[in-house]
């Protein structure tokens, strides 16, 4: 027994054609309780997760534990701005990789310089070219993971046949983990080497901070 191409990659080729992101534009102009904010974002990811029925995209909880981690902002007034929405949803997809450490040093540079800020080249802006990509990323992923799997038919041949769609399905399920491991450690040095040049700054700032320490 072998895996049936044509029934588990098609399925999967599929649910990645149905990966859609929060688009600025689809996001309200108007500020936002906690609890509308929680039901847009209910209503938009709620089919990315894997149990629909069951799992929480947000909660008020969460909320108050981003804000609490300086991961997102405080309100206003206790309303959530566009611009809030728009971190909530990176946080969304960055905290199933990330630990909120990571997430906090990876947007507290944008926050501070862009969150609010009013100009032309706003939070909007990174948001939308962001996820922008995202179509490209769709189709290299589906011709990747087309070939992972033909690798993967190729494996355990010589394996008891009543073994031999799990194993091939185990290959496949590797390959995809080892990938996801690689990457996410790739990440982690990007944002320490963030978080290292945050800390410490240029060479001409601190050479800046101890003039003005002596002086």
């Amino acid at each position: 027994m072998t895996i049936k191409t044509e029934d588990l990659l098609n399925s999967i080729l599929e649910s990645l054609d149905r990966i859609t992101y929060i688009k600025a534009e689809d996001i309200p102009n108007i500020d936002l309780y906690m609890d509308q904010v929680t039901t847009f974002m209910e209503s938009r990811l709620k089919r990315t997760t894997r149990n629909p029925g069951e799992d929480k995209i947000l909660t008020k909880t969460m909320i108050n534990n981003y804000a609490k981690n300086d991961l997102l902002p405080p309100p206003n007034k206790k309303k959530y701005t566009k611009e809030h929405v728009m971190l909530l949803v990176f946080i969304y997809y960055y905290k199933g990789i990330l630990s909120i450490n990571d997430i906090q040093a990876l947007l507290e540079p944008i926050t501070k310089r862009f969150f609010g800020s009013g100009d032309s080249f706003n939070l909007e802006t990174i948001y939308e070219t962001a996820f922008g990509l995202e179509r490209s990323q769709i189709d290299a992923l589906k011709k990747d993971m087309t070939e992972k799997f033909r690798i993967a038919k190729e494996t355990f041949l010589d394996a008891p046949e009543d073994s031999q769609e799990f194993l091939q399905i185990f290959s496949f399920i590797c390959m995809l983990g080892f990938d996801v491991y690689l990457k996410k450690l790739l990440i982690e040095k990007m944002i320490d080497g963030l978080h290292d040049k945050g800390r410490c700054g240029t060479k001409e700032t601190r050479m800046k901070e101890t003039k003005e320490q002596k002086e």
